[in-house]
């Protein structure tokens, strides 16, 4: 096992995602947190296009273009003596596949609901995810400085929808308007809201169990409506108890504004009082644990031309065990070979910054030439697979073509470091010589578009083409593939990774392949 010192580092990390429905305000609370971390100088520059501050959340240009998140931006500042290395998801829908990895890589979410809409459809999607991994989540309420739900009502929606036992532990003093701050339940401490200044705390006991108490710090005609509230509130939910919360049974709440700055401080207390330090993975032969002295890591996000100039390719580690250092000898296990890593890189968002060392629970990056994948393993020696980063069937499938023809070569090297990154995936026909994409979502295809455009000077076109579903093929007979090969090559496919791909036009075509072809299995998602 490690040196002490190695287990302080270990302790004093927290690594997160913070996840949402779109525009419920993540990318705002991501900027909040780097203000409040001392990364960022000013507030807007997260969004800010064209800005030449110190560091954007969205920092590709079609997201600046859009004003959404579509890739996932990895973010390390220090917060009171914490190392926080904090993952900003995709905000957009289209983008779950990515969502859906970066979440095997952090070890606690911070999960943002808009105050006004309450529990969406994406919030309860990426809570199924969190919950394969019983992810430990803190909740953050988020604009109540407009119109919003009642509280209550939030609250009963988070624990019918997302199974989730709820601990208030700041209660809002009203909406919109009148929001007049939050009351810290376990403190007895209230926090005033004014949105051209920071918040200020009320420097004494606030007793909310007696109404007069109350009566003093909240106007006559609130004071009543709140005693209620909390007397309500005491009685129906239970005290925050921090094992539950690690077994992601409950989940603390906190109110805010994002856009005033207001709460966010709370949630990153919270955060790196209760969230765990760097915790064990598991592989396909056992767990590895932080305190391991030999290094592990796996790469879960891979980024195309983070550098425009350069057209580089970074692969983005989690660190399990052991320690970074510059110029460690790593063993590559999927591809059985030995790399000497003399640069690696932490990030904030966009810009990065060589490092000389590394702990569990950081992300570092390092330069891909085209060996690395998402899901690879990274040791000094140990030949194990870590195991749990899958890769989807596509839902949504376009013909890709140039304008110019001569750019064929380019379209296909383009393609390839595209779909490294996780978010489309090619097929190449057996029986032709069509280029087709995959995808979760239809934005996708406008991304890889433009991407192209931008990053690689290849215009290029999509059209819809008779596909409904791809199925990973695969059997312990190898006989039985020849022989299903041999008869179906027209619906047959490669993707990037050589894997053997069904192609079905529809349902039924499927089925009759299903129950034809007992012997092939006809997979929807894949290990990596």
């Amino acid at each position: 096992m490690c040196n002490l010192n190695h287990q302080l580092e270990i302790k004093k990390r927290r690594t997160f995602a913070i996840i949402s429905h779109p525009d419920a305000g993540k990318t705002t609370v991501t900027e909040k947190m780097l203000l409040l971390g001392k990364v960022l100088r000013t507030s807007g520059t997260v969004k800010a296009r064209g800005s030449g501050k110190y560091a954007k959340s969205d920092w590709m240009k079609i997201e600046k273009d859009r004003g959404i998140s579509i890739t996932t931006s990895v973010m390390q500042f220090q917060y009171k003596n914490i190392l926080v290395n904090l993952l900003d998801t995709p905000g957009h829908q289209d983008f779950s596949e990515d969502t859906y990895r970066i979440l095997t890589a952090v070890d606690c979410c911070l999960l943002v609901i808009d105050a006004a809409k309450g529990i969406e459809e994406r919030t309860k999607k990426l809570m199924d995810v969190s919950r394969l991994h019983n992810t430990p989540i803190i909740t953050f309420v988020n604009k109540l400085d407009r119109d919003s739900l009642e509280p209550i009502e939030i609250l009963d929606q988070i624990e019918k929808e997302l199974k989730l036992s709820c601990v208030p532990i700041t209660w809002p003093i009203s909406c919109g308007r009148n929001f007049k701050g939050v009351i810290n339940l376990d403190k007895k401490l209230i926090y005033f809201y004014n949105k051209f200044n920071k918040s200020n705390v009320l420097k004494t006991n606030c007793d909310y169990s007696d109404k007069n108490v109350l009566k003093k710090y909240i106007s006559s005609d609130l004071h009543l409506q709140i005693y209620e509230e909390l007397k309500l509130i005491s009685n129906i939910y239970l005290d925050f108890n921090k094992k539950d919360f690690l077994r992601s049974i409950i989940t603390p709440i906190f109110f805010g504004s994002a856009l005033t700055n207001f709460g966010i401080d709370h949630i990153l207390k919270s955060l790196i009082k209760w969230a765990p330090p760097p915790i064990y993975r598991s592989t396909n032969t056992r767990k590895v644990q932080p305190a391991e002295k030999h290094f592990t890591g796996f790469v879960f996000k891979i980024q195309a031309n983070m550098d425009l100039k350069h057209h580089d390719r970074m692969a983005f580690i989690r660190i399990v065990s052991g320690k970074y250092t510059k110029g460690i000898k790593l063993r590559h296990v999927r591809i059985k070979k030995n790399i000497i890593v003399s640069d690696a890189f932490y990030f904030i968002a966009g810009d990065r910054f060589s490092i000389e060392t590394a702990y569990p629970g950081d992300i570092i990056g390092i330069h891909n030439h085209g060996t690395i994948k998402i899901g690879d393993s990274f040791t000094e020696g140990e030949e194990i697979n870590f195991i749990g980063i899958p890769s989807f069937a596509p839902e949504i499938f376009r013909r890709i073509f140039l304008k110019n023809p001569l750019q064929q070569k380019q379209l296909k090297k383009g393609l390839m470091q595209l779909s490294e990154e996780g978010a489309i995936q090619v097929f190449y026909p057996l029986h032709n010589n069509h280029l087709i994409l995959g995808a979760i979502g239809i934005l996708q295809f406008d991304v890889v578009i433009q991407r192209l455009k931008i990053e690689y000077k290849i215009d290029a076109i999509y059209e819809k083409v008779n596909i409904k579903f791809a199925r990973w093929i695969t059997s312990d007979n190898k006989k039985s593939i020849d022989i299903f090969s041999n008869k179906n090559q027209s619906y047959l496919a490669l993707d990037n990774f050589n894997n053997l791909t069904y192609l079905a036009p529809n349902k039924a075509n499927l089925n009759i392949m299903i129950s034809r072809y007992i012997d092939i299995n006809f997979n929807k998602v894949r290990e990596q």
